[in-house]
């Protein structure tokens, strides 16, 4: 199958348990536009309605980065999924302006919602943060219907010191 183009698959949840090839070229291009891979997409198998599915786990081959299997959780429109989210930090922190540094210490998170809310990646405001500031898990403000996973208390980003941003604060606190 997979030297015919194709990715072996299997279709599970709330239908079912079915096993379907999938088109590996349209596959990957599919998944090239998206920032996760954990996505929910309509498929269509031969003599079948479209399901609504969410793309549970791929296995790539490890040298080549092939795919080489795909599980697809088919999925209903009050089921809750559990999807793992890219972090997009958006501005430029008042810390950085100033000489610090921003770090970015979680790049994804798993967050829970219903397929409607499942947005594509989660965004961060790190605008207002200054020097020695942090941004954690419970100061984002996530859409409505997603819930992290993750505590409240654990640190997304920060503003670390630099020599620049030290020598900044002290000319500042010298006028």
């Amino acid at each position: 199958m997979r030297r015919e183009g194709f990715v072996p698959s299997v279709v599970y949840g709330a239908v079912e348990n079915q096993n379907v090839k999938v088109h590996a070229k349209t596959f990957r291009d599919m998944l090239n536009e998206h920032p996760s891979s954990q996505i929910l997409v309509n498929l269509k198998v031969e003599d079948q309605p479209e399901k609504l599915v969410f793309i549970q786990d791929i296995q790539f081959d490890a040298l080549t980065g092939a795919i080489l299997h795909a599980d697809f959780r088919a999925v209903t429109e009050d089921t809750t999924i559990t999807a793992k989210l890219p972090i997009k930090l958006n501005g430029e922190p008042k810390g950085v302006k100033i000489g610090g540094l921003l770090e970015q210490l979680v790049h994804s998170m798993k967050v829970k919602s219903l397929p409607k809310d499942l947005p594509l990646t989660i965004n961060a405001d790190v605008s207002h943060l200054d020097v020695s500031d942090n941004l954690t898990v419970g100061d984002i403000n996530f859409p409505e219907g997603v819930t992290p996973t993750l505590d409240s208390k654990v640190l997304v980003a920060l503003v670390a010191k630099t020599r620049a941003a030290q020598s900044a604060q002290g000319a500042a606190a010298a006028k």
